[in-house]
Parts: C-alpha cells; sequence; structure tokens
C-alpha cells in the first residue's frame, strides 16, 4: 500500500461535506423580513416588512432562551388589509398584540370565523387553511405567532412539505363552539387546570385558578389549543407580588399581557442579577437552568402567558 493518498484521492462528496448546518435559520435569512435577537424583544415596537409568503408585513424574533423546538414571528396587517390564504405542517399559538379582526378557518365541515382583539389568545388546527382580516380602517393589526416550524423544517428541509401538503387533520379541530371562544374545563391539580377550546376571546379577563405554592394571592391556567403540542398557561400575580424564584429548561417564550414590572435572573453561584423590564408587547425566554423571578410593580394585576413544547 502507498504511504500517501494518491490511490484513494478526496471525492467529490467529501469535498463538499458541510457541518453544522441549521436548515431552519438558513431558510430565515432567505426570507427578506427583520430578523430580531435578544433576550426580550418589544413586539410592539420591532420593525417588520413585506412577507411575500404569508401576505403581510413580518419579522422573524429570536429569543436568547429558545431552544430548538419553538420560535416566534411578528405579523403586521395594516388598515383594512387581509393576510394570504395559507396553511401549514406547524403547530402555531397566535396572541393578538394590538388591532382588531377575524381570522376564517377552512376545513373538512365548512368554514369557521371569529374575532379578535388585543390580548385574544387563538390557534388554527394543523394544516387547517386560513386568513386573517383587519377589520379597522385606521387601525393596525400586530400578532405575536409561536410555532415549531423549526424542528419540522430541520427534519424534512423541504418548503413544499411545510406548506403545500394536502394531508387533513379532523381530530384537530374541536368542538365547532371551540371556535367562538367556548372550551371545556378539565380539573386537574392545582396549577395544571386546563382550558381546551381554540380561542380565548381576552387572555386578561379569563377566569384563572388559584396557585398559591407559586407566590401569595397567585392564579393560573393551562389553555390546551387546537389540541396542539405547543402548550400554554397564563399566570398573574397581585400588586405589589412577585413569583417565587425557580427554573428549567429554555424554550418557554413568555408575553406580559397586564400590568408592568421585571423579571430577576442569575445562574447559580453567579453574585449579580440580570434584569429585563416587562409591560405587554415584551417577550422574553429564560435561558436553559437560569434561576428567574418575576416582580408585579403595577397599581394591578399582572398576567404573563408562557408558551412551550407539551
Amino acid at each position: 500500500m502507498a504511504d500517501n493518498d494518491t490511490e484513494n484521492p478526496p471525492t467529490i462528496r467529501d469535498k463538499e461535506r458541510k457541518f453544522l448546518l441549521d436548515p431552519y435559520l438558513d431558510w430565515a435569512e432567505g426570507q427578506g423580513v427583520p430578523i430580531h435577537e435578544g433576550f426580550a424583544i418589544n413586539m410592539l415596537k420591532a420593525d417588520a416588512a413585506p412577507w411575500a409568503r404569508f401576505g403581510m408585513n413580518g419579522a422573524i424574533c429570536h429569543l436568547k432562551g429558545r431552544d430548538d423546538f419553538l420560535t416566534t414571528f411578528l405579523f403586521e396587517l395594516a388598515p383594512g388589509a387581509v393576510s394570504a390564504p395559507v396553511q401549514h405542517i406547524y403547530e402555531e399559538v397566535i396572541y393578538v398584540l394590538a388591532g382588531h379582526g377575524s381570522t376564517t378557518v377552512e376545513t373538512e365541515d365548512g368554514s369557521h370565523s371569529f374575532e379578535w382583539g388585543p390580548r385574544s389568545l387563538f390557534s388554527v388546527p394543523l394544516n387547517a387553511r386560513y386568513r386573517h382580516f383587519n377589520g379597522s380602517g385606521t387601525e393596525t393589526v400586530r400578532l405575536a405567532a409561536t410555532n415549531n416550524l423549526t424542528f419540522p423544517f430541520n427534519l424534512y428541509r423541504l418548503e413544499e412539505f411545510i406548506w403545500d401538503n394536502p394531508m387533513q387533520f379532523p381530530d384537530r379541530l374541536g368542538g365547532t363552539n371551540y371556535f367562538a371562544g367556548e372550551g371545556e374545563y378539565i380539573e386537574v391539580l392545582q396549577g395544571r387546570h386546563q382550558w381546551e377550546t381554540n380561542f380565548v376571546s381576552d387572555l386578561s379577563g379569563f377566569e384563572l385558578k388559584a396557585m398559591p405554592t407559586r407566590g401569595a394571592g397567585g392564579t393560573s391556567m393551562r389553555f390546551i389549543l387546537a389540541d396542539g403540542s405547543v402548550g400554554c398557561h397564563c399566570s398573574e400575580m397581585p400588586p405589589g407580588t412577585y413569583k417565587k424564584g425557580h427554573r428549567h429548561q429554555n424554550g418557554v417564550v413568555i408575553h406580559a399581557v397586564t400590568g408592568k414590572g421585571y423579571s430577576l435572573l442569575w445562574y447559580e453561584g453567579e453574585k449579580d442579577f440580570h434584569r429585563a423590564d416587562w409591560e405587554h408587547g415584551v417577550i422574553y425566554a429564560p435561558p436553559d437552568q437560569m434561576f428567574h423571578q418575576h416582580f408585579n410593580i403595577s397599581p394591578e394585576p399582572s398576567r404573563y402567558l408562557a408558551i412551550q413544547m407539551g
């Protein structure tokens, strides 16, 4: 055998091998819309640009504490505008930041429409075709859409599979009353009580259940939206109170819903705290296993919405 590699020269495949690729991030870079990165992002102030695929202005928000499963899109609809009709093989939880409008969902059993406003929460069933409508002639709509596109895109790496897939999932629709904001209450145990629906008209006024283990006077409710695997819960702190310090894995996207306050964050052994101020419109995600504690400094209760896989 020769002492050099002349008998086995590198093949074309060897020369073209690539490492540490992220197809989702490559796709995001090619969308032509702003990409905002940071620990916390104010989605009421973030820039947006025309996004051809969705027929709206939009931006991609990459939080430092996100994981490999969830990301958040910002969508903006001008007064009187209508989004492009889309369907997709990923789940999405939409929180209304500003404006009033409606969404029409096309399913095998017909068309379903519901109206929403600031602080509404909803999810379109998996791969159902839908459009958003801005119902105002003067007001701009802003929507925060947290979704699990990252995982299927990195798994299949084919846009046509994601957005042009004919597969339907009728079991995900729930009752027709779910599109009207009605639902089913499922009592589990403290801190785990659930409301199953497709639409919550006003998250700021929804009845939550007592959860004193996480802080004095605290309340909470978990939501199962469109029978999806992207779960969320809403919790509330009375004025002048705080949540007990805690930590968990990354990938929990938090929306400030009502009130105003701040969160302190720290890794075990750190001498100094990191501080993040929040109010309605701000999203943030604590990094993996970083302790954090939320403080309400407003004269009214503060609510937040936490979205995560599972």
